[in-house]
């Protein structure tokens, strides 16, 4: 049996949020959804995992603050330690509140840096990628919807027309 996929385009966000509930409360499996804009509610009326972005902020910003650590470590009492208005240079823990301004930003800094390559990694977004849009008018002011569909597309398209879709598109695979 072949795959055929279907593009069901919408006008406005709040249609296209009740159509997502209502396809999926009928046990439609809906593949992509394409917006211009974020859409409150989308990804949990979508059933998408919730995003482990804070775990690996967490991690990032550990390892900034560890190896801020080790470098101040490293400069300012092995390699070459100065005296700076009487504070004593051979001890890291009695000159721990000077370097806190320079633990901070290496935490801010790797966490950012860091959960950035992150994200364009996972999704994909790296330099010279084709777009992945079916339907360019979704950066502008459409909504599209994406179903795969195995068999019988009639029941599925009238389903889209009844939710709301002022556009059904088809696409063999």
């Amino acid at each position: 049996m072949s795959k055929n996929t279907l593009y069901g385009i919408f006008d406005c966000e709040q249609v296209l949020l009740a159509s997502v509930k209502e396809i999926r409360a009928n046990k439609i499996e809906i593949k992509e959804v394409y917006s211009p804009f974020p859409v409150h509610g989308l990804d949990k009326a979508l059933g998408l995992k919730e995003t482990r972005m804070g775990i690996t902020a967490f991690i990032y910003g550990c390892a900034g603050l560890s190896l801020g650590a080790l470098m101040i470590y490293f400069i300012m009492i092995i390699d070459s330690p100065q005296n700076f208005g009487g504070k004593p240079n051979f001890s890291f823990y009695q000159n721990l509140p000077a370097f806190v301004p320079i633990l901070f930003e290496c935490t801010v800094l790797f966490a950012a840096h860091l959960m950035s390559i992150t994200y364009l990694w996972r999704n994909g977004l790296f330099p010279g990628r084709k777009g992945g849009s079916p339907d360019p008018r979704t950066t502008d002011d459409k909504f599209l919807m994406e179903i795969e569909v195995e068999g019988d597309l009639t029941t599925v398209k009238e389903m889209l027309v009844k939710t709301g879709a002022t556009e059904i598109n088809e696409k063999d695979a």
